[in-house]
């Protein structure tokens, strides 16, 4: 392997050859063929549903807003539209562009390295769509690809096009024009900003390859000028969040609202470190309080450690379904670990320069970044250490998404250059071609972990959840999982768009309670639309907010023991607080929706456990299909016949029994979710938990009740459920112990 890292004598003018656009694009054309073929046909788990929706609407998502993607999104979405596609697949589609578009620049950088060291010709270009094929299939690229979950692949888009520039301006320098170049890379990191952060990221490179090749440059008032004009030009994108805002769009997170132009240009230009305080603080991120880098959240080897588990998931998942590193995919790990060294070796040896640029542009994807996102200790790592806050609440592999891009590029050059050795020594290449088979290694091991085609899940468990909820029902949720697929069921296929969803942990934030009494008052609360099948018919709308608070009172709630004694009215009944009880402030505004709200709106919980729990509201659950609707009644006297009590091995738990039997067998859809082969996050595994306990116990309610058939049936939906919960038929089904039903 050593022996592959030696040059052959360079070519000095091969980096003048014209490069190969028309390969490239073809090679870009490939890796988007396999992101369709691949392809989600609606929405994924975790942001996807929130920048499907916002893209869709031009809806403001999480903090910093991401207006880049979000306007891409809605232009990209128009465009085509004339196809016939969902609005979930044209967006995934752009996932699957930006990425195949970085795979076109790549295939450049990659060519342009073995023309240095070979000289053009055929040889070159199977070297570069070896490149390619490594980088657009290792594990996180592919599965960002098809799937629209982060802003990540134009940011992706955005560094490779930079790269790219850089190296001509290189090649092109002693033409005074060429400087154009890193001016189009400076104006592109900076819009690639106002997508994400992560588009600045070659920042650094490029300052060294500046440094290296010309420092005189950074002296130049002209480029400085020019320079400046470029950043101010890119980041002026950021100016659409406070203007969006001021529309109100359903979607408004943060609510970015300024008075004046010119408190919004200096929260702008100095990233949220003054002027107007609401862009300002959502520029900053405050709303997820993180702490400087300098207080460490896990220590930074285990951090590292992290790191290298994502690594070993890129070149062959498949082959273990355990998150953490894995002695079956280590041999592989290994192996593109070296071809990735020999990549970057061979980017030196063709020429120093542009060796240093990429190897500063990988130590800043790689060892920088993972001490700046200081994350908590992995989601399946170090499980022996336990307490609140500890771990992240996911995988957190997508944040490397440009570093495993690169490295496959570089390993793909690696092998590239062991078969040009080997051919060498053998005294032909064709003879050697087998060596190039290395690189479809991940293609073959991250197919069945990476295709989303087929992937209904996260749609029709939204589906199943909100036609759970009675007309102009409000229900509560817990986090991303089951808040963002809702959203983009009411907004992109405007379905249910009279349930009220109410993210409790927004709650804690200044903006969010205002917009939900907004959003809900008479004139702007959504009216019912029937779904087939659904077991209700419909009520006329509310004549109030779910939010009677006036701003003034929203902005005195406050975490702390009560200072007086509160009363909240559930339905029929009033439940009680003691004074100097300890509630905290979203929790207070829960309750408050729930006093304004339960005379006119049913109440519903995404689960029984979570901010139910937290609000001591659990034993009034009563769980209705996928949802738990609070419903106050004397828990010591008798119960609607309706109701039934679960086992002790499902909690002892009220359910409504008809109900949940018509929404399971008249209008739940299990896509993607039953006899499902591989859950690929494990992190979402309550999702498809909670299809189980259902199915279990409508197995045992209907065999105590005689129905044999019907019960078995159910029987097996459970037992399908399980396996999913256990990680996928196929995955885990060694592990999945015999169903006991209580």
């Amino acid at each position: 392997m050593i022996k592959c890292m030696v040059a052959k004598p360079g070519h000095p003018n091969g980096s003048l050859t014209k490069p190969p656009y028309l390969a490239a694009a073809l090679a870009g054309a490939g890796v988007f063929l396999l992101y369709v073929l691949t392809l989600a046909p609606a929405t994924s788990w975790w942001d996807t549903s929130e920048y499907i929706a916002t893209a869709h609407t031009l809806g403001l998502p999480h903090p910093p807003g991401n207006p880049l993607f979000v306007a891409v999104g809605r232009t990209w979405s128009v465009l085509l539209a004339p196809l016939g596609l969902s609005p979930a697949v044209r967006i995934n589609l752009m996932a699957a562009a930006t990425s195949a578009g970085a795979s076109f620049f790549f295939f450049l950088v990659v060519h342009r390295t073995l023309v240095q060291i070979r000289g053009a010709g055929r040889e070159a270009l199977i070297g570069a769509a070896a490149a390619v094929a490594v980088s657009a299939t290792a594990f996180t690229v592919w599965s960002q690809s098809n799937t629209n979950e982060k802003v990540y692949t134009l940011s992706l888009l955005v560094a490779a096009a930079v790269s790219w520039l850089m190296l001509r301006w290189y090649d092109r320098r002693h033409d005074p024009r060429s400087v154009t170049l890193v001016i189009l890379a400076i104006y592109l990191m900076a819009v690639g900003a106002t997508n994400h952060l992560m588009s600045v990221l070659p920042a650094g490179a490029v300052l060294v390859f500046i440094c290296l090749t010309r420092p005189r440059l950074l002296a130049n008032s002209r480029f400085l000028s020019w320079g400046v004009a470029a950043v101010v030009v890119g980041l002026s994108f950021n100016f659409f969040l406070p203007i969006r805002a001021a529309q109100r769009p359903v979607i408004n997170e943060g609510d970015p609202r300024c008075g004046g132009v010119v408190e919004t240009a200096v929260a702008i230009y100095t990233n949220g470190a003054a002027g107007c305080p609401a862009l300002a603080a959502s520029l900053r991120r405050d709303q997820y309080a993180k702490p400087p880098v300098t207080t460490r959240m896990a220590p930074f080897s285990h951090q590292l450690l992290n790191f290298f588990q994502y690594f070993d998931w890129q070149w062959s998942r498949g082959l273990d379904p355990d998150e953490p590193p894995s002695r079956s995919r280590l041999p592989f790990s290994l192996l593109f670990l070296a071809l990735g060294g020999v990549g970057f070796f061979t980017v030196w040896k063709g020429d120093r320069r542009t060796g240093a640029y990429f190897m500063v542009f990988g130590a800043t994807l790689s060892v920088a970044l993972v001490f700046y996102l200081n994350f908590r200790y992995g989601y399946s790592l170090a499980l022996e250490i336990r307490g609140e806050r500890t771990h992240e609440v996911r995988e957190r592999d997508y944040f490397f998404l440009l570093f495993f891009a690169l490295w496959g590029a570089m390993a793909g050059l690696g092998v590239a250059r062991c078969w040009l050795w080997l051919g060498d020594r053998m005294g032909s290449l064709r003879n050697a071609s087998p060596v190039l088979a290395v690189a479809a290694i991940p293609f073959f091991l991250n197919l069945s972990w990476a295709n989303r085609a087929g992937d209904w899940a996260a749609r029709d468990w939204a589906y199943g959840l909100l036609t759970s909820v009675e007309p102009y029902g409000v229900i509560f949720t817990n986090g991303d999982n089951d808040t963002f697929p809702l959203w983009y069921l009411q907004e992109v296929e405007e379905i249910r768009q009279d349930v009220t969803v109410v993210v409790v942990q927004y709650l804690f934030t200044e903006w969010y309670a205002k917009q939900l009494r907004e959003l809900t008052e008479p004139g702007r609360q959504r009216l019912f639309v029937p779904v087939e099948g659904l077991p209700y018919g419909g009520r006329e709308p509310p004549e109030g907010p779910v939010v009677a608070l006036t701003d003034e009172e929203i902005d005195t709630v406050e975490d702390g023991p009560l200072r007086d004694n509160l009363a909240v009215r559930m339905g029929n009944m009033t439940v009680r607080y003691p004074r100097g009880m300890d509630v905290r402030s979203g929790h207070r505004l829960a309750l408050a929706i729930i006093d304004a709200s339960s005379a006119e709106r049913p109440i519903y919980f995404a689960s029984r456990n979570g901010e139910m729990q937290e609000m001591g509201l659990s034993a009034w659950g009563v769980s209705e299909g996928l949802a738990v609707r609070l419903h106050m009644r004397d828990l010591e006297g008798e119960q609607p016949v309706e109701y039934r009590q679960t086992g002790e091995g499902l909690g002892r738990e009220w359910f409504n029994y008809p109900r949940s039997r018509h929404l399971v067998d008249e209008v739940y859809s299990y896509r993607g979710l039953r006899a499902r082969e591989i859950w690929q996050d494990y992190s979402t595994k309550s999702i498809v938990y909670g299809y189980y306990r259902l199915t279990a116990l409508l197995a045992a309610l209907t065999e105590v009740d005689g129905e044999m058939e019907t019960s078995l049936r159910y029987q097996e939906m459970a037992r399908e459920f399980l396996h999913g919960y256990l990680g996928g038929s196929e995955a885990r089904r060694e592990r999945a112990p015999n169903i006991a039903i209580d």
